[in-house]
């Protein structure tokens, strides 16, 4: 990487960024795959967080958020699949901080440097017995068998490793995240971890993270459902060799750049894998009276229901899409809305074009859906990410638990 600024970043292959170590096992919570893992820094990171708005958090959830509140920083993060301790009340508390204690013993460090993060199903006990068995069985490697030990009904990993120089340093952000089901931000049922070896203050951190959140993982919907348990951490250690970057440095927007980069792949990712999902759905709003409204309507095509069956069963019924748009509160010329799907023009000034339906309904079937929407009401833009409506969805989830 010989170049400088934004042009220098660079989707790598996977690896962990300097400093950080991660490892996985099963300890029993699932019949077979690996459900228990952890990442870890040689070093104290910053850190920073963002959790579901569900009013039911998961104990977990609750804890990590109070952990990096408390200072900003961790040195690690322990996380489980196959129960989410969940609607466990005051043993549910106590689980997770003997989570948090036992992975602090193990690593030697103070228990309020370990963050926690648990999914599955929901109002069980945690097995507590195997969760501290199985982290005294945690070590510190290289191989990224943690981004496969969250996932539930995740048909696979998703992961991303993008690299960029920072003050002429290699910087390296890789991020992973399970989600498939139950999302609907802010948040959704998932989990998602980003490391970095970039020097960054734990308040920049999480001030940048917050603002990246709701432009990636708030803009992604598969069923309209809040998951209790979801979150997404950031840590960044520093061991890139970076001078601190804040708003004035110069390589701030490269970094700023490759760091949306990473959420925003794991975000698509999450959407394309929704369950039962055949399509990845994106929308891309323009015209709108500022950023939020874009967002807004975005967000109302992509997570109607009737658009997602329309798109699952190819069929060119543009109304669909425009009863979404009008379901919001948006500003919008009502006499001058257009709509393209896969770039082919089907509305313009809210009406019927002379389209080609058979290359509409032949465009449908593609495994990714672009709809670019216009709402000649201003100048903002707005993206969503979600999925289609399949009949497996319904299946995976009437059978959840068994």
């Amino acid at each position: 990487m010989q170049v400088t600024g934004e042009s220098s970043i660079k989707v790598s292959t996977f690896q962990w960024p300097a400093g950080f170590y991660a490892d996985a096992g099963h300890a029993g919570l699932k019949e077979t795959a690996d459900d228990l893992g952890w990442l870890v820094s040689k070093v104290p990171a910053a850190a920073a967080g963002v959790y579901t708005t569900n009013q039911f958090q998961a104990a977990p959830t609750t804890l990590t958020k109070q952990t990096i509140n408390s200072d900003h920083q961790l040195q690690a993060m322990v996380m489980n699949s196959g129960n989410a301790n969940s609607c466990t009340g005051v043993q549910g508390t106590h689980d997770a901080m003997a989570m948090q204690q036992a992975a602090a013993d193990k690593l030697g460090i103070d228990p309020m440097m370990v963050g926690v993060a648990s999914t599955g199903v929901i109002g069980e006990q945690l097995p507590l017995d195997k969760i501290v068995s199985g982290i005294a069985q945690l070590g510190l490697t290289k191989h990224d068998g943690v981004t496969k030990a969250v996932l539930t009904t995740d048909t696979h990993a998703k992961t991303i490793t993008v690299q960029c120089l920072i003050d002429n340093q290699k910087v390296t952000i890789t991020g992973f995240c399970k989600g498939s089901g139950m999302i609907h931000p802010n948040m959704a049922t998932m989990l998602g971890f980003v490391t970095t070896d970039a020097k960054i203050a734990g308040d920049q951190l999480q001030a940048l993270l917050s603002q990246t959140v709701n432009q990636t993982f708030n803009q992604i919907t598969v069923d309209g459902d809040t998951s209790t348990n979801d979150m997404v951490v950031t840590m960044a250690n520093g061991q890139a060799g970076n001078q601190a970057l804040t708003p004035t440095h110069e390589d701030y927007p490269t970094f700023v750049k490759a760091f949306k980069l990473v959420l925003s792949h794991l975000a698509k990712e999450i959407a394309a894998d929704g369950e039962g999902a055949s399509k990845l759905v994106e929308v891309n709003v323009t015209g709108a009276y500022n950023d939020l409204e874009g967002q807004q309507v975005a967000k109302a095509i992509v997570g109607s229901n009737l658009v997602k069956a329309m798109i699952f069963g190819a069929d060119a019924n543009w109304g669909r899409v425009m009863q979404a748009i009008g379901q919001t509160t948006a500003h919008l010329d009502v006499a001058g809305v257009s709509v393209a799907i896969n770039g082919i023009q089907m509305v313009q000034n809210s009406l019927a074009t002379d389209y080609d339906e058979a290359a509409v309904t032949k465009s449908l079937a593609e495994k990714v859906v672009t709809i670019d929407v216009d709402l000649n009401a201003g100048s903002a833009i707005g993206t969503a990410w979600g999925c289609d409506l399949t009949y497996k969805y319904v299946q995976i989830n009437a059978s959840y638990r068994s």
